[in-house]
């Protein structure tokens, strides 16, 4: 029962750290993302451009729902390396089935279902065999990736209906539908982790999981629930892609989970687990996403991208080493 009582005082030692020195990672993240716009303000002036900026923004919802869910399991001291994977055989799925016959939203709908089941069936080897989430999905990634290039032959899908593709650009003011989605679920995320008991569980789990069983914490059905809504989020993405793209096909998502992970990470949730806000899961997707498309706005050369981006994340490394030390001394 130590482990427990240690558990309680750790979660309530962060809570009164955090109070003297609220979300100061995101703090830091919106000033970086401030001074890249500033940036490109000056350089070019049309990259800021409402038009320009809702364009580009279609290319990050996709990732941006699967990082929802992804923030969840982290922050519980796990790992989901499949999402790319299942967003490719969820994909295929959608092809497949619309050419051979089956109505395109029944298509849409088995789409997301073929997502959930694989990420249900992660659920199932990690809360029932016991085998570590790094493990499991690392094997999935390579499992659904080959089924979706099997099944497909590795051959496109297109010539999706008109009411189909308008999924991806129907909305309201400039913002598409995937954005709604996105935002809308971002939100929802956000008050369930803060304003819910389940917000509670997650970080008792990333602290201490043997500690939060003994508490009474119901840690395997949370674990199942939330790499099973990981797997929807990759199968909706995968819906949301194609009408996008007008293409089904067994690429989709390819490193999706790197991106994926790179956003929540840089977003500060920690992956030891036990640290992490969904608002710093959005800056760190959006600027991410900024940081690409200025770099390719401006150079055309995609290796750039690679190195800004890794610099961002070192950078989050050193704020996140700087910011614990002085929380441990406040504390």
């Amino acid at each position: 029962m130590n482990e427990v009582t240690q558990t309680r005082s750790n979660l309530s030692n962060s809570k009164r750290v955090a109070g003297a020195f609220p979300y100061w990672h995101e703090t830091a993240l919106l000033v970086l993302l401030v001074a890249l716009m500033t940036t490109a303000h000056v350089l070019s002036p049309d990259f800021l451009d409402p038009g320009t900026q809702l364009e580009l923004l279609t290319h990050v919802y996709e990732a941006g729902i699967i990082a929802l869910p992804m923030t969840l399991i982290i922050i519980t001291g796990g790992i989901d390396l499949s999402v790319g994977s299942t967003m490719a055989l969820s994909a295929v799925t959608l092809g497949l089935a619309f050419r051979a016959g089956i109505p395109v939203f029944v298509a849409a709908i088995l789409c997301v279902v073929v997502g959930t089941a694989a990420g249900a069936l992660n659920g199932f080897f990690i809360t029932r065999v016991k085998v570590h989430p790094l493990l499991v999905t690392l094997a999935t990634l390579a499992a659904y990736s080959g089924i979706a290039e099997g099944v497909s032959k590795a051959a496109p899908v297109s010539g999706f209906p008109a009411n189909f593709l308008a999924l991806s650009s129907g909305g309201i003011d400039g913002v598409t539908i995937p954005g709604i989605i996105w935002i809308v679920s971002a939100v929802l995320t956000t008050v369930l982790v803060i304003r819910t008991p389940f917000g509670t569980y997650l970080y008792a789990m990333g602290y201490n999981e043997v500690a939060s069983r003994l508490s009474g914490v119901p840690v395997q059905r949370i674990k199942y629930a939330l790499y099973t809504l990981a797997g929807t989020a990759s199968g909706l993405a995968a819906m949301l892609f194609v009408a996008r793209r007008n293409t089904a096909k067994a690429d989709v998502g390819n490193g999706m989970e790197l991106d994926v992970i790179a956003m929540v990470v840089l977003g500060g949730t920690s992956i030891f687990g036990g640290r992490g806000t969904i608002i710093g899961t959005v800056l760190g997707v959006l600027l991410i996403h900024e940081t690409r498309e200025f770099v390719s706005w401006q150079t055309n050369r995609s290796e750039l991208n690679s190195i800004f981006i890794g610099a961002l994340l070192i950078i989050a490394v050193l704020l996140n080493r700087v910011f614990a030390n002085q929380n441990s001394r406040t504390a």
